[in-house]
């Protein structure tokens, strides 16, 4: 029997796009079991993932190394023919090793020549994107002929979060996606959010913000913008993972920073705004075709620093919620 272990990154937006390498594997390798070990955060999203037979919860913090509980946790693992290794960290292929999984592969990176014994060079020119890089990673695949993340629905799990929240489809949504967990140098400003918020509730829509417990300050702040706050429900920390999955099918629009629940927008098939500062859409682009990007060019963007250098974080600042209302034009006309 074939069978593979993904050892999963750690980030919930890096996960979804596993989705390509996973859906590579069955259709080059017809009958192939994938299992898929990854921290409690990004593992949940691979249950709305039809290709993965198995989410094994790997217990470890960012950063963590705890080679003991590593080489327990090896022991605890099945039979493997593979091990598919996607972050580039040598502790990342400790698992694999300990378990003495036939063939371990990965890129070349950090000193892992005796953790892995399939080892492939990364030329970036070839592999641009963060997918492409992941597909390599399984069997040689045309970048163009790459299939994109599609989450699975729950249908019976949405209506009992449309109930447990008191939510209605009266008006058409728009999802808020105002959280990065990279950094701020990531988030557009409440008050923008707030800002387009307003001018979607005027015009028929009703707003739903979706986030961690991390993201109900920035929520709050956007809900003190709102004129009309009983069109806005501040979901940040009252759902789970999969049930923002499934609340945000539901949204006729998404509009998002550059953050792991933008890369779920996009594989749920919603029309999805993204807005750009510190970092770019180059390596990690929304995978889906029916997205517009926003951002400013300026000399220090982008960055790709967590928190502004300058100081001003003028990337966004200056990113005026009113370039965006064409976009909440157009999927009104799509409605009416």
């Amino acid at each position: 029997m074939d069978r593979v272990l993904v050892v999963g990154p750690s980030w919930v937006g890096d996960m979804v796009m596993a989705q390509t390498l996973f859906k590579s594997l069955l259709s080059t390798r017809p009958g192939v079991t994938i299992d898929v070990m990854a921290p409690a955060a990004a593992l949940a999203v691979t249950k709305r993932m039809p290709e993965v037979s198995r989410s094994i919860l790997f217990e470890m913090s960012h950063g963590e190394l705890r080679p003991l509980y590593r080489r327990r946790f090896a022991r605890s693992l099945d039979d493997y023919e593979q091990a598919i290794v996607l972050p580039n960290s040598a502790k990342s292929a400790l698992v694999p090793f300990f378990a003495g999984i036939g063939k371990r592969t990965g890129f070349l990176g950090e000193m892992r020549y005796f953790l892995l014994n399939d080892i492939r060079s990364l030329d970036e020119q070839r592999l641009p994107r963060m997918i492409d890089r992941f597909v390599a990673l399984g069997d040689e695949q045309d970048p163009a002929n790459i299939a994109y993340p599609e989450l699975k629905l729950d249908s019976r799990n949405q209506e009992e979060c449309l109930k447990r929240l008191d939510l209605d489809q009266e008006r058409p949504v728009m999802g808020i996606c105002p959280g990065a967990e990279f950094g701020d140098a990531k988030k557009w400003p409440e008050e923008h959010y707030a800002s387009l918020a307003n001018y979607g509730i005027e015009n028929g829509l009703q707003v739903w913000i979706f986030g961690s417990p991390r993201d109900d300050v920035a929520a709050e702040r956007i809900c003190d913008g709102i004129e009309k706050t009983e069109y806005c429900h501040n979901l940040a920390g009252k759902t789970t993972l999969v049930d923002v999955v499934d609340l945000m099918a539901i949204s006729r629009l998404v509009v998002s920073n550059d953050s792991g629940l933008m890369h779920i927008a996009s594989a749920m098939g919603c029309e999805t705004v993204v807005l750009y500062g510190s970092t770019s859409p180059v390596f990690t682009p929304p995978l889906t075709q029916k997205v517009e990007i926003f951002s400013r060019e300026l000399s220090c963007s982008p960055c790709f620093e967590r928190t502004c250098p300058l100081d001003h974080k003028e990337c966004l600042t200056r990113l005026q919620p009113q370039r965006l209302h064409r976009v909440v034009d157009k999927v009104l006309d799509n409605i009416l």
